[in-house]
């Protein structure tokens, strides 16, 4: 049954509408090229699903320039070739095989939910746990840490958030099409963090983590 503008809350609807006012006015033949031929995206991201953190907006990308992967932290599991379903490591595949996509971010972000219930080991939101699940790979990150000073309390999580972005990162180099790539040189990994509050990015280095300076 088709659906009409009413079923959609009232602010995608108003959403929707600016678009085509604006945005898709403004852009409609890349919009009418990108409807009629293949994607290539100029970067494949990983990131969390959390609402404040989208990458499309911190990175001011057009349509068709990204290829966002996004979930609870924002993780990726180890390469494991079996029967079962994988979502990430599908998108992943796809990206890397099929677009040949030559660069993957993969970016965390402050106040991030997931870790936060990885390092307090929170009550399940559910019989079934997924969140505990997905992020229990994430505890050890926080082992050794000590707490938060009174003056810096969110410090243990951020750092755990920064050790996460690391973690997924070599991750990504158990798959062998992505650790063969990388040892090529056709393909180039990056880490990233962005503080909502302050809309700052920090981008991992050879060196560590450093704030990326405004143009």
């Amino acid at each position: 049954m088709p659906h009409s503008d009413s079923d959609l809350p009232d602010a995608l609807q108003a959403g929707y509408h600016r678009f085509r006012t604006d945005r898709y006015a403004i852009d409609h033949e890349r919009y009418r090229r990108l409807g009629e031929g293949a994607q290539h995206p100029i970067a494949m991201v990983i990131a969390c699903s959390d609402s404040r953190s989208a990458p499309e907006a911190v990175f001011d990308a057009a349509p068709g320039e990204l290829f966002v992967v996004r979930n609870v932290a924002g993780l990726v599991p180890a390469y494991a070739p079996d029967d079962r379903s994988h979502a990430a490591s599908a998108a992943l595949e796809f990206a890397v095989l099929a677009l040949g996509v030559r660069e993957i971010v993969v970016m965390g972000h402050g106040r991030c939910g997931g870790i936060n219930a990885a390092i307090h080991d929170s009550a399940p939101l559910s019989s079934t746990d997924f969140v505990g699940r997905w992020v229990a790979g994430l505890r050890d990150l926080a082992e050794g840490l000590e707490p938060s000073p009174a003056d810096d309390p969110g410090r243990r999580q951020r750092t755990v958030e920064l050790r996460s972005v690391e973690h997924t990162i070599a991750k990504l180099r158990t798959f062998p099409w992505i650790a063969s790539r990388e040892q090529s040189g056709a393909l180039r990994m990056h880490g990233a963090w962005f503080d909502i509050a302050l809309g700052e990015l920090h981008v991992l280095t050879a060196a560590g983590w450093s704030l990326l300076a405004e143009a």
